[in-house]
């Protein structure tokens, strides 16, 4: 005969508002290290064969990117980006190739039950790493565990950022989960980082038959005064963050659908800025300085022979030259 214990009910409701107050998905709500080499999950960028960022358009109008690439040089040690159980081997190119190897895992966001009660069903994560040889298909792994090498990219893609895809079974997006933690907006300085790829000095646009890029040009036909200033920017470059803040959008700068037609809003500690005629990663979350915020939208479709740039417009409309220009030499 099993005899009830009054204990095992009040352990249940311990264990229910310890639940409810750290729910799992947030006790780890930021994954770990997935790369030797690159403590912070940074994400490709754009090369020649595409973009790294979920949503990126495919070649030859292949849908888009479901995943989002993280950077790894070829050899890298592989960690698991969280606790889970192991299930392999995923083949994302079917065709045997060199990188032709990966993994999934499914966890419940790193929770360990320190108790002989049952777990309530609960929500995790799920997520497959593709371009990496895992020391195993199968079993259990911990979160910054071992999980395998990545392959030789180079080899089947040369030139292109070496990485893993990473990609959501459910296809959603996994990169705020990527991103670190960042502490309350810290800015490490005065001036703001380099905002595009190239243009290390944030250099500013000059004049073309489109118009001046300095904050106070007059715009065409009497339209009153240029309220931001225009950061060189080469179509397709690489965007990263000013400054620590957290974003807000998308921001629809010509309300017409166009194809610069996109942008994102940052607001950090003393700063608030406009990022327009750019594709952000992501439209909503915290961003830290000089992470990729996304990419340099096709300015030469809308504008042929225009010298492409970031439209970067204060909130206030204030100038902001300054900030932009103490960067210069950094």
């Amino acid at each position: 005969m099993v005899e009830f214990s009054p204990f095992s009910s009040f352990a249940r409701e311990v264990f229910a508002k310890q639940l409810e107050a750290h729910p799992p998905q947030q006790q780890h709500k930021h994954w770990a290290q997935i790369c030797s080499g690159n403590p912070v999950n940074k994400i490709r960028g754009c090369d020649r064969y595409g973009c790294g960022y979920f949503g990126a358009d495919r070649h030859g109008h292949k849908g888009k990117h479901v995943g989002v690439d993280v950077i790894c040089a070829d050899g890298a040690t592989v960690y698991a980006p969280f606790s889970g159980q192991l299930s392999g081997p995923i083949r994302f190119f079917h065709n045997g190739n060199a990188i032709d190897d990966g993994v999934q895992i499914r966890g419940s966001g790193n929770c360990f039950f320190l108790t002989s009660l049952p777990p309530p069903s609960l929500p995790g994560y799920c997520v497959k790493l593709v371009c990496i040889h895992p020391i195993r298909y199968h079993g259990q792994i911990h979160r910054g565990q071992q999980l395998g090498r990545m392959l030789p990219m180079q080899k089947v893609f040369p030139g292109i950022i070496s990485h893993i895809h990473v990609e959501n079974c459910d296809h959603s997006d996994p990169t705020q989960q990527l991103t670190p933690v960042v502490p309350p907006f810290p800015q490490q300085g005065s001036h703001w980082a380099t905002v595009c790829s190239g243009n290390p000095t944030n250099e500013i646009r000059g004049c073309d038959r489109y118009g001046c890029g300095y904050y106070g040009a007059p715009r065409r036909n009497g339209k009153g005064k240029h309220t931001g200033v225009d950061v060189i920017c080469s179509d397709g470059a690489t965007v990263y963050a000013p400054f620590s803040g957290q974003l807000s959008g998308p921001i629809k700068f010509f309300h017409n659908g166009n194809a610069i037609d996109d942008g994102v809003q940052i607001r950090g500690s003393g700063f608030c800025v406009k990022l327009l005629c750019i594709h952000p990663i992501r439209y909503n979350g915290r961003i830290s300085k000089g992470q990729i915020l996304g990419k340099m939208l096709p300015m030469q479709r809308v504008f042929p022979g225009i010298t492409s740039h970031i439209h970067v417009e204060n909130c206030d409309h204030s100038d902001p030259t300054s900030n932009l220009e103490r960067g210069k030499g950094q």
